[in-house]
């Protein structure tokens, strides 16, 4: 793929399925494949598989591949398919060199494993991980991933790594690191993509894109991908009432529910997408369900937000008689 390409690849909202487990704690195959279709045909650009959602950390290296191949397959070259890749830097390489056999068309490089170190250090771990892959890499920058303004700006010279998602959420630093590549000269620096990759991602869309980050990550898109799409556009529309709507009935409640407990960013995703009738059973350990009254909250939080589209709906058409 050229990197050049990503401009509208990387339209936002950006779609991270899960990965479906079966009664016996298989990939459930089907699930899978009915799960990466349907978040195609709702609009997603690009579908990022066996990542933070996809519960790359749980997979066995069979089953990775097995992920892969079924996204690669579904997909069919309508839209491009990026893998997770992880774990300390000779597994995160193995990795790369399976997403690549199977398929995939770029992969999002997670965090180095339980590992910190210095801005040079994650520098000198992505240069590992990425030696030896032809495809376009983003860098995940979140936990123990950090860099700063001049590591950044070195990934430039890594012909792979074409874009920098950021995890992290220091406004302030990342606005460092984007105006340092911006206007850094290199000739790869007006065409590297940024992303915004926290949580519930839509409730930060308005601070990064203010420093020009306009790309971002939608679980929401993986369990209501109505409701992440219609966010999306109010956005592009400049229709701050939906937008607003959508941030108090839904996006807000959400965030705040997914706080109540840690790893509820991936469990709460995937009881949302059994609550819109996906058979995509449990979470692997350590991550935990939600409760039932946390799951009920949730259910409600879908209806709410869509009651919102069925009212601003209403109302513009009324507007229009």
């Amino acid at each position: 793929m050229d990197p050049m390409d990503l401009h509208a690849v990387l339209t936002p909202p950006l779609s991270f399925p899960l990965t479906p487990f079966d009664e016996d704690d298989r990939v459930a195959a089907d699930v899978l494949a009915e799960h990466v279709g349907e978040q195609i045909a709702a609009g997603s650009r690009a579908v990022f598989v066996a990542c933070g959602t996809g519960e790359f950390s749980a997979l066995s290296r069979s089953e990775y591949r097995e992920v892969v191949r079924i996204a690669v397959r579904v997909a069919a070259g309508r839209v491009p398919v990026f893998a997770g890749a992880g774990g300390g830097a000779a597994t995160a390489r193995e990795y790369l060199a399976d997403a690549a056999e199977c398929g995939a068309d770029g992969v999002l490089l997670l965090p180095p494993y339980l590992v910190s170190s210095t801005p040079e250090g994650v520098l000198a771990h992505i240069r590992y991980a990425v030696r030896d892959t032809r495809l376009p890499v983003i860098v995940y920058q979140r936990a123990n991933a950090v860099l700063d303004p001049d590591t950044a700006l070195q990934l430039l010279d890594l012909p792979q790594v074409v874009g920098l998602k950021d995890g992290i959420g220091n406004i302030e630093q990342m606005n460092r690191i984007v105006t340092a590549v911006r206007t850094s000269g290199h000739p790869r620096a007006a065409g590297f993509h940024f992303l915004n990759g926290l949580p519930t991602a839509e409730l930060s869309t308005a601070a990064y894109r203010a420093i020009g980050v306009t790309s971002y990550s939608s679980a929401v898109h993986a369990f209501a991908p109505d409701l992440s799409h219609a966010f999306a556009r109010a956005l592009d529309a400049g229709d701050q009432d939906l937008v607003d709507d959508l941030m108090a009935e839904f996006l807000l409640p959400l965030g705040e529910l997914r706080d109540k407990v840690p790893g509820y960013a991936v469990s709460l995703v995937k009881a949302g997408a059994r609550l819109g009738g996906l058979a995509a059973g449990p979470v692997r350990p350590p991550l935990v369900e939600p409760t039932e009254a946390h799951t009920e909250t949730l259910a409600a939080l879908i209806e709410a937000g869509r009651a919102v589209l069925r009212k601003h709906a209403a109302d513009a058409e009324g507007a229009a008689e």
